[in-house]
Formats: C-alpha cells, structure tokens, sequence
C-alpha cells in the first residue's frame, strides 16, 4: 500500500491495530465459549473481555517481543498477558496459530469486499445515470479499431453496466466463499478443543464454520476471491481503455473531465492527457499480479505449511486497497466524462456513408442477387470510397448492375440511421428492465 493510491476506509482494515483487534477478539469469543463449556473458569473469560476490550495494543511492544520469539501470534499473546494478567494463561487453549491468522484474513477479507461491493454500486449508478442521458447519441462501432456499424454511447455504457453487474455478483460469491472460520487446533482435527467452540466464534465474526480445516483453511476459497479481484480489474481496464480511445485528438468522441487549473504537460501547454483512463490501466494490472500467487497458495505441504503467508501479507492489502482506489477513480471518471455528441456524429460520417455498406448487401440478396455477387458490387463501390474517391451512395445510384437490382428510393432506404438503432430499448430493458 502507498498513499497516492489508498483511501483509509479500505487501509483501515489493514492496520496492525485492527488485525490485533480481530485477533483479541477471536481469543475472546473462544474463551467464552470454553467457558460455557467448563473448559476455563467463567470469570478468567469476564476478565479478558474487562481488561483488553478497549484495550490500544502496543504495536511496538509486540514488534519487539516478535524479534525475540521469531513468532507473531506468542508474541501478540505475550502481550495480551501483559494487559489481563493471571487469567490470560486461559487465552488460546486449545487452539493453534492459524486458527486466529486464517480467521481475522477471512474477516478483514469479508470486510474488504463489502467496501468493493459499496465501490461497485458507485461505479453501477455512473454508468447508469451516464447510459440514459446518451441512449440514443449515436456513435460509430469499431471492430479491429475500424468503423463497423452505428451504435450509441448508451450502449457503450451499458455494455459495460452489464459486465459490472456480473462483477458484483461475483464478489458476492467470493466474499460468501471466504467468509469462514477455523477453530479446529493443531492439524485440524479439534483434539485439543470442542467444535462448538468453532461454531460459536464462527457466529461472533460473521462467519461460518469451515467444513473441514487441515490447521489452514484451504486456500482455493482465497484463490477463487482473488481471482474475482482480477477479473474485476480487467473490467476496469476495458472501460478505462475505451476512453482513451475515444480521447485521442483524431477521434475526441469523450474526454475525461479537465479541472481548472489543471495541467496536462511540463512541456507542451495545450495538451490534456488521459490520465486517469491510464492510471486505472497500471492498478489493475497490479491487481492482477496477485491472482498468481493466490492460485499457487492453494498447494501446501502435508496439513500446513507458511508458504502462503509471506505472500497473504501484501496480496491482502495490496490487492483491495489498489482495485478499491481504482473503483472509486473510475466512479468518478465516468460521473463527470465530456461527451461530444458532435464528433460523434462527425465521425459517423466520416467514411462517407460506408457503415451502412451491409443493409446494401442483404438488400441486394433480397432483391435476387447472390450473396458473392452482392458483396463484390458492394465491395467495388466501396473501395474508392474508402481512398476519398467519391459519395457511397451516390456511386451505388450510378452502378448499372447495382440499379437492375435497387432503385434510387430503395438505395437511400439503406441509408437510415434509425435502423441501426432499432433495438436500442430492447437492450436497455434486457440491461436496466424496465426502468
């Protein structure tokens, strides 16, 4: 994490205090419930809650006891010891290492989505505001970067509502599948401490109960979470690289906001750079970079070994606070996007009428020819067309062959905008419903 790209919502659930402060109460809700169990006294669990509950842990009495056990969670429970007291030594009966290190990430893990799912809503209701103003402003579609057909910039932006629509649902899905806890000891097996304890911290945290722990829970459920993120960025991405496309000068059909006194170069005063467009590309490959470690987690020796942690330490911070900063970027980017329905419209028609090139060739073959024939009367008008040789339509009305087949009136037909956009309220309900 660095400040330029971290908002503390997100970095707050990252900080040692906070860690240490699910780990207390991790500790705390286990010794209630071996206190239920008769496991400890009922009043050494009142005492750990009493002195520790508000406790401020000391980060660097706990960094310094580390140096010396070469341990972080002895070292946190040393330190625990030092605010409880006598009672402390009830602390994490039981219980191993990472059935508090594998919880308090599920739980940081758990939290950290829900501000992702906050973001999305965020990005989600820009780019439905955005697609309604502009349902039906027509543009040019692009397939390999060249002109294709008309669309709209609606569509554009419901295309891409779609698509974060999914990326919700799939983070609802990897949170659920990350929400879970361990309580199960040394190798898994709950020999030294009740699974009740288990069940009963599990409902304390907002989690449930791991089915089956090996000391570790299974790191596929962090696989699948981090893979989402990734997947989520590539959305990011493919957004944000459409308008730096539709930005460049020879096309400005959209342009990211330009604040007053802003600039845009140290060199070349009139420019105004894409900047966030690029910025939002370089986090999401940063992103991405985590999805690879977060598969290779999920191989461990035996019942457990570390190998993960060292990665966990920074893919878990790293990997939220960079796609929570971008989220949030590309909210705003979108909210406040410069539209140019004129260039728009500019480029439309910049090929001379070439995009309705298909609309003559089904019209052709309606009329009788076939396809190969229809296309190569098609393609010969084209052409010059395409090398600034002449009006499409009007070399269509003067090709002989092309006129046994269409009249004029039925040639100019082809030529309606209207009719690329037909559909438009169609994709729209399918997208939004019926709003």
């Amino acid at each position: 994490m660095i400040p330029r790209y971290t908002r503390p919502e997100m970095a707050s659930i990252w900080e040692p205090q906070t860690r240490f402060k699910i780990w207390f109460e991790i500790e705390a809700h286990a010794a209630d419930a071996l206190a239920e169990l008769g496991t400890i006294p009922k009043q050494a669990a009142k005492t750990v809650w009493d002195k520790a509950r508000n406790a401020s842990f000391d980060v660097a009495r706990i960094d310094e006891i580390e140096r010396e056990t070469k341990h972080d969670v002895i070292a946190f429970l040393t330190h625990l010891a030092e605010i409880v007291g006598p009672e402390a030594r009830f602390v994490h009966q039981g219980m191993t290492s990472s059935d508090v290190l594998d919880t308090c990430l599920n739980v940081q893990l758990t939290r950290a989505a829900d501000l992702l799912l906050a973001d999305l809503d965020k990005v989600l209701a820009a780019l439905k505001k955005r697609a309604f103003e502009h349902k039906m402003t027509p543009t040019i579609g692009r397939s390999h970067g060249i002109h294709a057909e008309p669309v709209t910039f609606g569509l554009k932006l419901a295309y891409a509502y779609a698509e974060f629509s999914r990326a919700k649902e799939r983070l609802i899905a990897a949170r659920k599948e990350v929400a879970t806890c361990a309580i199960s000891g040394a190798v898994g097996t709950f020999a030294q401490i009740d699974p009740r304890v288990e069940e009963h911290v599990a409902k304390a945290m907002g989690l449930v109960p791991e089915p089956i722990s090996t000391q570790v829970i299974p790191r596929d459920r962090h696989a699948m979470y981090f893979s989402t993120l990734g997947v989520i960025a590539s959305s990011v991405e493919r957004l944000a690289v459409e308008i730096r496309h539709m930005q460049r000068t020879e096309v400005l059909e959209a342009e990211e906001f330009f604040s007053e006194g802003q600039k845009g170069s140290s060199a070349m005063p009139h420019k105004r750079n894409p900047v966030l467009s690029e910025n939002l590309t370089g986090l999401s490959r940063m992103v991405r970079a985590y999805v690879t470690p977060a598969l290779e987690n999920v191989v461990l020796w035996h019942e457990r070994d570390i190998s993960h942690s060292s990665a966990e330490r920074m893919m878990g911070p790293d990997a939220t606070v960079t796609l929570d900063f971008a989220l949030v970027r590309l909210a705003g980017l979108i909210d406040k996007l410069l539209v140019y329905p004129a260039n728009m419209q500019k480029n439309l028609d910049r090929l001379g009428g070439l995009v309705h090139s298909q609309r003559v060739l089904l019209a052709l073959t309606q009329k009788g020819a076939s396809r190969e024939d229809a296309y190569k009367l098609v393609q010969r008008n084209a052409m010059p067309v395409w090398r600034g040789e002449g009006d499409f339509l009007q070399l269509l009305k003067q090709d002989a062959e092309v006129k046994k087949y269409l009249s004029d009136a039925e040639i100019e037909e082809q030529f309606d905008l209207g009719y690329h956009l037909k559909h438009v309220d169609t994709i729209f309900k399918r997208v939004f419903g019926e709003s």
